[in-house]
């Protein structure tokens, strides 16, 4: 920080840390952070609504350390959730999976559970928009991938294929969602392309 008379205060850096111009490389978010501020964003402006969906939780136990204070002790997941967030968009209903890796040459098929590929067959099947976002965190780039193009994948893996889709594979059938200040993640920019 730079004061009046010129001199300058380093308190407010971490330790280790040099002075840099802003870097989007190393703006400490996950890839979900990114998508709730792009998601704040799209509804603030009445863009789409779109949310997180909610992970239905059953509590079993609750600890009241204080009258006013209460904690879950113990609690399990209800079923199996679907995928990450829903919503609409220009009349269409959007329905996707986020997805992070440190992965630099591929995504790992594992990241994926089966009841989620059938939901999004299902979305697809009915008409919806489905897709999953993939962030490579070590090479800070997210992709837009449509849900039909995982399938044979899914289904490859499914018949002793292949574990994995190469980072190749992924960038060149998948689109390249550059990060922006508001927009972090703006996937409608993706969807206006393929469907409007």
């Amino acid at each position: 920080m730079n004061y009046p008379n010129g001199k300058k205060h380093h308190s407010l850096q971490r330790k280790g840390e040099t002075e840099t111009k802003d870097s989007f490389s190393n703006r400490g978010m996950t890839l979900e952070e990114d998508i709730n501020i792009t998601n704040v964003y799209y509804l603030e402006s009445d863009i789409a609504v779109i949310h997180k969906k909610p992970t239905p939780v059953q509590i079993v136990n609750v600890h009241y350390p204080r009258r006013s204070a209460a904690v879950i002790t113990e609690g399990y997941f209800k079923q199996a959730s679907t995928t990450d967030y829903n919503g609409l968009y220009r009349g269409k209903y959007v329905d996707f999976e986020a997805k992070e890796t440190k992965h630099t040459s591929r995504f790992p098929l594992a990241n994926i559970h089966d009841h989620q590929i059938r939901h999004m067959q299902s979305i697809v099947n009915h008409g919806g928009i489905c897709f999953i976002l993939i962030r490579f965190a070590v090479l800070d780039e997210t992709y837009y991938v449509p849900a039909e193009k995982l399938f044979p994948y899914w289904h490859d893996k499914l018949t002793g294929g292949r574990k994995s889709v190469p980072y190749q594979t992924i960038k060149q059938n998948g689109y390249s969602i550059p990060f922006h200040f508001q927009k972090r993640v703006d996937y409608l920019r993706v969807i206006d392309k393929l469907y409007f």
